[in-house]
């Protein structure tokens, strides 16, 4: 993989990222507020919790008719997603809480009832998408996942033509595909030398990663099994469903904010080179969406502001709200782009068109 560097070749991009940082924290200063989680935070874990846990416990503990159950699966798969952007992603980012330790057990606590690993979500996302947003052969995100380009620079195939029509199925597959690709992206993520780079000994990882996984698989389909009259295939379709109706929503929500028309995408070429800061960088290919919707920025862990997520990581996402118009009107003051989808039908609508392009190489 070549090594990338942000080359600036703009004066105005380097003073706006230093700008952008003064904004922002003065806001944090003035309000003599921490830009970790609050109470906010707090409420919503309970309830994406209950919403997950809940139905959970109605399905071990009643009589149902499987239509009940299946509703109560897809409300535990909407729950999971809740808990994945809301709790777990600031838990990880280390924005959840000042306290460091309270950010690490959340990560392990969350990240298992979504059945993944801490170790390979961190590598992928925090250092991979975040370091290098939207760069093809860096961003995995952003790799060719069979039936699905979502990159300019990815190989087009004939069935990229109507990935506009089935890609969203793909995307509900997401977490579902997690339970094994960790073990995958383990090996590969050793192999680059990122667990020697982070002090991770491949082998015990392995191991607790199997642990792990057998503990979840016991919880959410071993015990559905054994203490409910539903045969073992019935609770694999139910398993199945509260993962695709999750991983729909997680895919969805964050395809919404990177594949949209307006973000760009780059390759680094044989020198490694991507012309702009890195400030600029993120604000040029990510993207904010439905930014006055109230209950989608509660329920989406304010992945619609991923603008402010990705110039600000390690603030809490019950912030991005307040300092949204800051970022937008200091990149305003330097006649930078600022990418925003006034409404979430605008937004979808935009990644749809922008799938249509993808799957003819336009």
């Amino acid at each position: 993989m070549i090594p990338v560097k942000f080359v600036v070749e703009e004066q105005k991009q380097r003073e706006f990222a230093s700008a952008v940082r003064k904004n922002v924290n003065a806001y944090f200063t003035e309000k003599n507020i921490s830009p970790k989680g609050d109470a906010t935070i707090v409420m919503q874990s309970v309830v994406m919790l209950t919403l997950y846990l809940v139905p959970f416990i109605l399905i071990l503990s009643l009589p149902m008719n499987s239509w009940m159950a299946l509703l109560l699966v897809i409300a535990m798969g909407i729950g999971m997603a809740g808990v994945g952007m809301c709790i777990m992603h600031d838990a990880v980012h280390g924005s959840y809480s000042k306290a460091e330790k309270t950010n690490k057990y959340i990560s392990y606590f969350s990240m298992f009832l979504l059945g993944s690993s801490v170790f390979t979500w961190k590598i992928q996302h925090n250092v991979l998408h975040h370091t290098y947003t939207n760069i093809d052969g860096h961003d995995h995100d952003i790799n060719s996942k069979g039936p699905i380009r979502l990159s300019d620079h990815g190989p087009l195939k004939p069935i990229h033509r109507f990935q506009h029509l089935h890609a969203f199925f793909f995307y509900g597959l997401m977490s579902f595909s997690k339970l094994i690709s960790d073990f995958r992206q383990l090996k590969e993520y050793t192999r680059e030398g990122f667990s020697k780079r982070y002090n991770i000994d491949p082998k015990t990882a392995f191991i607790k990663m199997i642990l792990a996984k057998l503990a979840y698989l016991f919880l959410f389909v071993g015990l559905p099994i054994l203490l409910t009259p539903f045969t073992w295939w019935q609770v694999l379709i139910g398993f199945f469903i509260m993962h695709w109706t999750g991983g729909f929503i997680m895919s969805t929500i964050f395809q919404l904010a990177h594949i949209v028309e307006g973000a760009s995408q780059h390759s680094p070429g044989e020198k490694g080179i991507i012309p702009t800061d890195w400030a600029v960088h993120q604000l040029y290919t990510t993207s904010d969406f439905a930014r006055n919707n109230l209950f989608l920025n509660w329920y989406v862990g304010g992945l619609n502001f991923q603008i402010e997520h990705h110039l600000f990581p390690n603030i809490s996402h019950v912030h991005y709200q307040k300092i949204a118009p800051i970022v937008e009107q200091t990149a305003k003051e330097y006649g930078l782009f600022y990418n925003l989808k006034p409404t979430l039908t605008e937004a979808f609508c935009s990644h749809v068109r922008r799938l249509k392009q993808l799957g003819v190489g336009a």
